[in-house]
């Protein structure tokens, strides 16, 4: 039967590949219980909960009588015992979350919940885990607005029926969908179900319409649909339906995902809810990719530098389309949509240049090329994730696990400078300055460190002597970020530079630069950047995949603190982490929560979302038709009509 997928070899195969890795001795454990019955009742009848309970004695015709009421489930003695425990599991997360006593954790449970719905198990699901973990955390803490991130391959209608109506729980499920062929197979699956009643605009369905779905399509979903919608709802806590499904190999899901694709969705979920983020399991059955994606999920929750990315950074064009339909339907309810412009009929665009058709399933030996890919994507974590210089005492103001450096020498300096940065550095102050730059850029890019922070009275300038440095040093594709004012243009090498595009931009605080891209982007004000993070500068960064980040604080900044620590924290998840922070040494507060960021603490509260005004949409628009031919990632928000 179909049935013979859902095994006990699920969870204990992902354990030991857990151990395997030695996490499983890194994690707080919480005990699991049972879910009480009142706590089903939170989301399922009594009816359903009655027909549940009475197949614990029921013999094996019985089972198979009352299973046939329901679509692709199946009944075990043993099977209302183990999903209470699947419900009590996920509610002990929520518990342990919510009161502090960890940041954030995973429920390994079977069986799975999001098919289940008020009245009926369905596709495997009994009790719907991560509805009643939601309603639960709405009732004993008071919590206003829950994120439920479904990525599991199938579509979760059970959550979207119970909360279609609901605008305090905003739902997001990608599924492998194939204009409806696919299992199970409902019209009210698709982009244009967005919810009912109050609840329109928290439901967003994002289907697949074709197999084969990779990396740079997930990642495409994030930035130009849930993150933009994410950071306007601002969640209070992010509960994740984790369906490994979605991976290579599943004979499910028949998708090409490689696990580290989870570390980076992961990442960008632990950005919200200060932090607090519940993942809890649902499917996956091919049992070598499940058990290394619920280790890139484990190894990111716990703070790991997240491995680089791999595959095509190039959204293939069905998964453009679904992008763009969802962004269509869901315009009237978000104000990150206001100005985007009316959206063309996708029919009229296939023939875009520049568009990828990945629609072939990989064919290969899964378990062996996952053993082979896992050796290459997987490096040696320094043993300290960051470090600055600082006088003594300054311990006192920076965060836990930020080791302070002894500055380099004047002697060291006027070496190092006279012989290869002489053409930048003129003043004695400036020169003196750049001990802190050389000590820390060189622990970072010797891997001795994970990335750092120098204080420096010239940023941009000591931000330019750091890039000549890194790229002598062998890195080749050096991703910088300036925020404030900019002194000067960096070039890589005296006479040469890297610079093949310059582009003068009045819209937000940032200048954006890549070894062949350079924006200047002024102006930022509020919480209104999201457009140029989310919409932009994230898909090109991630286009590009940096071996190193620089971020360049100077004067005259517009970006506040918090905007400056997430835009940090966002980019921390390129280049396995290397990231080198140059701040104004007058900016202590700055340098504080660049720091927080930096060893994966929580990103502070925005407040209330201010949209971007209309003009700063059309400049993002325009970026986006410039560039997105040579930064594929930017196609994902389609070809716009005014």
């Amino acid at each position: 039967p179909i049935c013979d997928i859902e095994v006990p070899e699920r969870l204990s195969s992902s354990y030991e590949q857990l151990r395997s890795y030695h996490l499983v001795e890194r994690c707080v454990h919480v005990p699991a219980r049972e879910g009480s019955e009142e706590e089903i009742l939170l989301v399922h009848s009594l009816e359903h909960l009655e027909v549940a309970k009475s197949t614990q004695t029921m013999n094996e015709e019985e089972l198979k009588r009352v299973s046939e009421n329901y679509d692709a489930f199946f009944f075990h003695p043993s099977t209302y015992h183990c999903a209470r425990l699947a419900v009590g599991a996920a509610l002990q997360l929520v518990d342990a979350v919510m009161a502090g006593k960890v940041r954030n954790g995973m429920a390994l449970v079977r069986p799975p919940g999001h098919h289940s719905q008020r009245n009926a198990a369905n596709g495997f699901c009994l009790f719907n885990n991560v509805a009643i973990a939601a309603e639960y955390a709405k009732l004993k803490y008071g919590l206003q607005r829950i994120l439920i991130v479904d990525w599991d391959v199938h579509h979760g209608q059970g959550t979207q029926y119970i909360f279609e109506e609901d605008p305090s729980v905003l739902y997001f499920s990608w599924h492998r969908y194939e204009h409806q062929e696919f299992w199970p197979s409902l019209k009210e699956s698709d982009y244009d179900a967005v919810g009912l009643g109050k609840g329109k605009g928290f439901n967003i369905n994002l289907p697949w319409n074709k197999v084969g779905m990779g990396n740079s399509d997930f990642l495409a979903a994030f930035f130009h649909v849930l993150l933009p919608m994410a950071f306007e709802f601002d969640p209070e806590l992010v509960i994740v339906s984790s369906g490994y499904d979605s991976g290579i190999g599943d004979p499910e899901g028949q998708m090409n995902a490689t696990p580290e694709v989870f570390a980076h969705l992961t990442h960008f979920l632990m950005q919200l809810a200060n932090g607090k983020l519940c993942v809890i399991l649902e499917g996956g059955y091919h049992l070598k990719s499940l058990g290394e994606s619920v280790c890139m999920t484990v190894k990111t929750l716990l703070g790991d530098p997240v491995p680089q990315i791999t595959g095509e950074m190039a959204p293939c064009v069905s998964a453009v389309e679904s992008i763009q339909n969802v962004r269509a339907a869901h315009k009237p309810y978000w104000k990150w949509l206001a100005y985007e412009g009316s959206f063309s009929s996708f029919k009229q665009i296939l023939l875009i240049n520049g568009f990828i058709q990945k629609l072939k399933i990989i064919k290969i030996n899964t378990k062996r090329f996952l053993e082979l890919h896992m050796k290459n994507i997987l490096f040696p974590v320094p043993p300290i994730k960051t470090a600055t210089t600082g006088s003594e005492g300054s311990e006192h103001f920076l965060p836990e696990h930020v080791q302070l450096v002894k500055e380099m020498n004047e002697t060291e300096i006027k070496a190092l400078v006279s012989g290869f940065y002489a053409d930048l550095v003129k003043e004695e102050k400036t020169l003196l300055s750049l001990g802190s730059t050389f000590v820390i850029l060189d622990k970072i890019l010797k891997k001795e460190v994970c990335n750092g922070i120098a204080a420096s009275p010239t940023a941009a300038r000591s931000a330019a002597v750091a890039l000549r440095h890194s790229v002598r040093f062998g890195f080749q594709r050096v991703l910088c970020v300036f925020v404030g004012d900019m002194q000067m243009i960096p070039s890589t090498e005296d006479g040469v530079t890297f610079l093949l595009c310059f582009i003068y931009l009045e819209i937000w605080g940032f200048i954006f630069m890549l070894t062949n891209l350079l924006l200047l982007l002024k102006d930022a004000g509020g919480n209104d950047f999201f457009s140029a993070v989310l919409g932009f500068i994230l898909p090109v960064a991630y286009s590009y995949q940096p071996n190193l980040t620089i971020i360049a604080v100077g004067p005259n900044r517009n970006l506040g603190i918090n905007g400056i620590s997430l835009l940090v924290a966002l980019l921390r998840g390129l280049a396995e982490s290397r990231v080198f922070a140059v701040i104004e040494d007058t900016e202590i507060s700055l340098m504080q929560s660049v720091a927080k960021a930096l060893v994966g603490a929580s990103t502070p509260p925005f407040g209330i979302y201010v949209p971007p005004t209309q003009e700063k949409v059309n400049k993002i628009k325009a970026l986006r038709d410039q560039f997105q031919q040579e930064w594929k990632m930017l196609q994902c928000s389609g070809k716009l009509c005014n």
